[in-house]
């Protein structure tokens, strides 16, 4: 039995995204003036892939039936940008992208509380009989 919903599950996934996004932004910002230093980043689409395929079982009613993979699972979702160089010490650390990048990323992970705070409000209210 489930003891949550799927709509839980899912805010919860944005929030551990949203953890390591702050987690890289925050490494970068911290090495901004660190000797060839190359900035990281979270995407989104590897970050979803890997919680998708870590979490995703298919149900064998049979033994004969094969087991359900859905892709290739890579281990790590950080990506290191090294195509790029701003500093003549070969970091490429940009702090106005990265400042912006954190607000944005703080935005977003206030939203999902929010929402997960309504969503444990609306179980609050159906445990207490609608009161």
């Amino acid at each position: 039995m489930k003891l949550f919903s799927s709509t839980i599950t899912a805010l919860e996934k944005g929030l551990d995204y949203s953890v390591q996004k702050q987690k890289a932004i925050s490494q970068n910002i911290a090495n901004a003036d660190t000797p060839n230093y190359k900035a990281k980043d979270v995407t989104f689409k590897s970050f979803f892939e890997n919680e998708m395929n870590a979490n995703f079982m298919a149900n064998k009613t049979n033994s004969k039936h094969f087991d359900f993979k859905y892709g290739q699972t890579s281990s790590n979702s950080i990506i290191e940008k090294s195509d790029t160089s701003y500093s003549h010490n070969g970091n490429n650390v940009d702090l106005d992208t990265e400042m912006a990048q954190l607000a944005e990323n703080q935005i977003y992970n206030q939203a999902l509380v929010d929402r997960i705070n309504g969503q444990f409000n609306t179980l609050k209210s159906v445990i207490r009989g609608g009161k």
